[in-house]
């Protein structure tokens, strides 16, 4: 009985099993929509256009391109001012943990999670092995801005939560994570193969058609030279293996610069353009430390760079930059513009300088990484440690590469002759080679603003004078870095508390990042 009552229950649970292996079955194909885009049917082409667009903060509406670029970085680095403290603290070194933050909110959700998708939608696909290796290049560029700007950020554990259920990702040391985007860019770069596939959603290279792979090759060889050259204070040793590594191997003209050329539409358009023309046009204008260096030299970049803001003369001689760290009126006469010599009262504020029209055009060009950068760097390693051939020449290159590089502006441009002559006027002095050469990659990365202030804290080049301007938060120092967003100190305490822990001073714009030692 006990064994006919066992059988029983077995007929049972098999009949109860097929039934409801049915119903799942049934229950799968109704509630599964045949049409719909998964992993194995999407085409990660069109993720690569994705971040190389989200990269420049095309499709973030300018958040954070207006709000850390050009509130902050762009007023530390002097290339820009304004009289404005609510939002362009820049200047003035006010504490802004919201402007100053939202870098690294936007970038891991609008940079960070498509570039890793991209990573992993074509990781182990032979079918797409040079898109996989030109998303480890993207991804390496998207991880090196942000650590740059911050210091300690997530990383190895970064946009896996899909993958992973990592939602509270650890921050990785910066050293760790320089040594793992050296590697990936070197082993990337080499991998990149001429007789495999030909990505289409390339927004940097597409149109070179056959000769795509072999620009990537170049792209990825420079990029290594620029982070090779962040650790020119904090590893030496390092940076010059992978100099000596990319040696004849970077770009090798303008023609090889990555660049996003931008067309008219919400997610198309430039948002550099976007931002100041919409939020900053009567507010942003050019430092005088800028327009001061371009007169002082009669540099042939002054007008195609600079109007008067209410006249749109582009005359050189017109030009006035507005000194950083002031505001418009008020109680106290030393921090109050209209009473410094230079204040075009005729004009008002309005009398200042600021982008010229053909610079801040909507379908303007974002310039990623460009010909004219790699050969200041080169000529940096040239004087500074005798390797990567000769400074004079790199430096040459560079001067030269800079002015021609505005022509990707379309409008007016440099005259060859007039470049030229610029150079003969200044040529190469070895006993200032430091100074010309970085001072000179602090006017070519103008609209490149991150870039700018990283070469600044590796070299000290140009020689800025900071502003005291009452109530700021450094000191009456250029900041060094950028606060962690407030959000992480509630939504991923532990880990922020760590990489706080680490940091020399804690979370604050005068701590150092780890490649910038006194």
């Amino acid at each position: 009985m006990k064994y006919r009552y066992q059988h029983y229950l077995t007929v049972l649970f098999i009949i109860a099993a097929v039934v409801l292996a049915g119903c799942k079955k049934q229950l799968l194909d109704t509630n599964t929509n045949p049409t719909a885009i998964t992993g194995d049917k999407y085409d990660p082409n069109f993720l690569l256009t994705t971040t190389q667009l989200m990269y420049t903060g095309s499709t973030d509406f300018g958040a954070e391109n207006w709000q850390t670029q050009w509130c902050g970085i762009a007023g530390f680095i002097q290339h820009v001012s304004s009289t404005n403290t609510s939002f362009y603290n820049g200047d003035k070194y006010l504490n802004s943990p919201g402007n100053f933050g939202v870098y690294f909110s936007h970038a891991y959700i609008y940079q960070v999670q498509p570039v890793v998708e991209l990573y992993q939608l074509t990781l182990n696909k032979p079918q797409y092995k040079n898109l996989h290796q030109i998303a480890r290049l993207m991804k390496a560029l998207v991880f090196e801005r942000i650590t740059d700007i911050y210091g300690d950020i997530p990383y190895s554990q970064a946009g896996l939560g899909y993958y992973s259920n990592i939602f509270t990702p650890a921050f990785d040391k910066q050293q760790d994570i320089y040594t793992d985007l050296l590697k990936e860019v070197s082993q990337a770069t080499d991998s990149l193969d001429i007789n495999a596939d030909q990505p289409t959603g390339d927004v940097f290279y597409a149109s070179y058609g056959a000769q795509q792979i072999p620009e990537w090759k170049m792209f990825g060889n420079t990029l290594l030279l620029r982070m090779a050259m962040r650790l020119t204070k904090v590893d030496a040793a390092t940076a010059q293996k992978y100099i000596k590594q990319v040696q004849g191997l970077t770009m090798a003209s303008n023609n090889d610069n990555a660049i996003v050329q931008h067309e008219l539409g919400n997610e198309t358009q430039n948002r550099d353009s976007w931002s100041i023309l919409q939020e900053d046009s009567a507010d942003l204008k050019l430092s005088s430390t800028y327009i001061d260096s371009l007169q002082l030299n009669a540099d042939p970049r002054l007008p195609i760079m600079a109007q008067i803001f209410a006249t749109s003369d582009t005359t050189s001689a017109s030009q006035l930059g507005l000194p950083p760290g002031y505001v418009f009126g008020g109680n106290n006469p030393a921090i109050d513009v209209t009473q410094t010599p230079t204040y075009p009262a005729a004009l008002g504020m309005q009398g200042y300088s600021r982008f010229n029209n053909q610079i801040l055009s909507y379908t303007a060009p974002n310039l990623i990484l460009t010909y004219a950068e790699s050969e200041f760097l080169l000529a940096d390693a040239a004087k500074r440690w005798g390797i990567g051939g000769d400074p004079a020449t790199h430096y040459k290159n560079g001067v030269l590469g800079a002015m021609d590089q505005l022509s990707a502006y379309g409008g007016a441009v440099v005259d060859p002759a007039l470049a030229e002559a610029y150079y003969d006027a200044h040529p190469y002095n070895d006993a200032i080679g430091l100074n010309q050469i970085n001072t000179q990659f602090w006017l070519c990365t103008v609209m490149n603003e991150y870039e700018a202030w990283s070469n600044w804290r590796r070299t000290g080049y140009p020689a800025l004078t900071p502003t005291n301007y009452p109530g700021n938060v450094t000191g009456g120092t250029i900041p060094r870095r950028m606060e962690y967003p407030t959000s992480e100190r509630v939504t991923n305490t532990a880990n922020y508390n760590a990489a706080v822990g680490r940091l020399p001073g804690g979370d604050l714009l005068t701590s150092r990042v780890w490649w910038d030692v006194k």
